[in-house]
């Protein structure tokens, strides 16, 4: 098991896109902001999946029913002007738990049960969206070298 740590997390300025459906939305969208990105010139830090449905039930009903909430963004100099369908804006920072997934996306089960127990144990609550930053890109990389740092805001 990854070491689970409190940070100090800055707000950062992102360039976002926010979208109701399935979570594999994500891997449409992120594509349609570097693509965007990389036509105007801009750069781009790590991708970032912000979750706002507030536990696994709840996240796996919306996927199943198409009525998640979905948002992707990647950090972007300040200034930056948003694409069609795209926005611009400050992703709050604060004190939040870190963990970090190495393997496939859909093996990341086991890393969310340790991070909620850890949390539990600590007497923490999560206190907003949890976030996934995507540290490499699984077109690149083999399946198990897949890197996900996992970011859950904590009161």
């Amino acid at each position: 098991m990854d070491e689970i740590t409190i940070i100090d997390v800055p707000a950062q300025t992102v360039l976002g896109i926010r979208r109701t459906g399935h979570y594999r939305l994500i891997a449409e969208l992120l594509p349609e902001i570097a693509i965007y990105a990389m036509e105007q010139g801009i750069p781009l830090g790590m991708p970032v999946f912000i979750m706002h449905e507030s536990s696994a039930e709840e996240a796996m009903a919306a996927d199943r029913e198409g009525t998640a909430d979905v948002e992707v963004a990647f950090p972007v100099p300040e200034g930056t002007a948003p694409g069609p369908g795209m926005q611009v804006y400050a992703l709050p920072g604060g004190r939040m738990a870190r963990t970090f997934h190495r393997g496939p996306y859909g093996e990341s089960e086991t890393t969310y049960l340790n991070l909620f127990a850890w949390l539990e144990e600590r007497g923490l609550a999560i206190a907003g969206p949890m976030r996934e930053v995507y540290h490499n890109d699984p077109r690149e990389v083999a399946p198990e070298e897949i890197l996900t740092e996992i970011l859950a805001p904590v009161a």
